[in-house]
């Protein structure tokens, strides 16, 4: 039995929802009976199921929680939608959010997506295994190449250093040096000074190292051709005409880096887009087509001591540079050769790396091939390097 329902009050009105309790109860026949608690009269009061007010929801969906976004169902009504994460780089902190908001440039979402916190600050610095890496063989090939310069000056007056112009020789060598160190420059956190000499170094540099090559090649061939009779090519042979063209050929270098500076100087500048979650320090180089004016510069003195290494390779010489100069120079333009496609396709640091190994690669080539067989002689072969030339 069922306990009889108590009299509902006068002032009592069942049908108001936001007074309402349910409870049920079932009589001796079996028949559902509904009871409705009436909050004023602190009573149940008996009500018919087929009057009995459903209270209906507002929406069909459940609330989109921090991190998410509503996004509405087509052919649905407005209270009905689905809840879509927010995108890379977005986030939301309050719950059925219509739209997620951005971070700032310099932070990034955390994992829920429901707050931002600071992005990492990188770059190519020497704490890092590839900048360490770099500047541990920047270093080592320094040190080589003045145990490569100190041996010749031990044996200046030995007839394979004094062969197609040991001043030519002294220069190259202090130039790769030079160039060897300068690969420090883009290594550590970009500065104004740096970023702004890191570039022009690198290309007057090179070009010195470049064009020393050219014209021991040219020197080559003269030597040659002055021994004919009747040629007055061997005013063409001494050091000061040679150091007047190395030093016309740099000079374009020196121009284009000048105009360079002058105009769109390379700056510090940051990178938010290529790593996830990181700014990026790096150096901007300002003008495009001033670096790639200074390679193609470089490429076109290297170029030419190539075609005339090569024309050259089989003159009659003990002690004739040109086979290895052809083989240097097709070491030095394979490698940067390579290197454009290489440094297009790489973003941030991974650039700055690229442009290091490259500049380490080239100088290491010119050192290799022209001055490492010269020093096997001097020191392994002393019997082939006192014979007359």
């Amino acid at each position: 039995m069922t306990q009889p329902p108590m009299a509902a009050s006068p002032a009592s009105n069942p049908s108001d929802p936001s007074r309402l309790r349910e409870k049920r109860a079932v009589n001796a026949a079996g028949q559902v009976i509904w009871f409705i608690y009436d909050t004023l009269s602190k009573r149940y009061v008996s009500c018919p199921s087929h009057v009995l007010i459903q209270i209906p929801r507002a929406v069909c969906s459940e609330s989109c929680l921090p991190g998410y976004r509503k996004a509405p169902i087509e052919g649905e009504p407005i209270c009905c939608f689905y809840c879509v994460p927010c995108a890379e780089g977005e986030f939301s902190n309050s719950t059925d959010m219509e739209n997620c908001v951005r971070c700032p440039e310099d932070q990034w979402p955390i994992d829920g997506k429901d707050g931002c916190i600071q992005k990492a600050i990188v770059y190519l610095s020497y704490g890092d295994f590839l900048g360490a890496v770099l500047a541990s063989l920047s270093v080592v090939l320094s040190m080589s190449t003045a145990c490569v310069l100190g041996i010749f000056l031990r044996y200046w007056d030995t007839p394979i250093v004094k062969a197609n112009n040991k001043d030519l020789s002294y220069t190259l060598l202090v130039s790769l040096l030079l160039a060897f160190l300068t690969s420090l420059l883009f290594i550590g956190r970009p500065a104004r000074l740096t970023c702004l000499i890191q570039q022009a170094a690198f290309g007057i540099i090179f070009t010195v190292a470049v064009s020393c090559v050219l014209v021991k090649t040219i020197t080559v061939v003269i030597a040659f051709n002055a021994i004919k009779p009747g040629s007055r090519l061997s005013r063409w042979l001494g050091s000061q005409v040679s150091a007047s063209m190395v030093l016309v050929c740099t000079l374009g270098a020196v121009v284009i880096c000048l105009t360079w500076l002058l105009t769109y100087p390379p700056h510090p500048a940051t990178d938010t887009q290529s790593e996830i979650g990181k700014v990026i320090l790096q150096c901007d180089n300002g003008s495009v087509v001033a670096f790639y004016g200074m390679l193609a510069y470089m490429g076109l003195l290297a170029f030419a001591s190539f075609t005339v290494a090569f024309l050259a390779r089989n003159l009659p010489d003990r002690f004739n540079e040109a086979k290895l100069i052809t083989f240097s120079m097709l070491v030095f333009c394979s490698v940067w050769v390579s290197f454009l496609p290489a440094y297009l396709s790489t973003k941030g640091r991974y650039m700055v790396a690229v442009e290091i190994f490259a500049i380490l690669a080239s100088s290491a080539g010119l050192l290799g091939c022209i001055f490492i067989p010269k020093c096997y002689i001097i020191l392994f072969r002393p019997d082939i390097n006192k014979r007359c030339i």
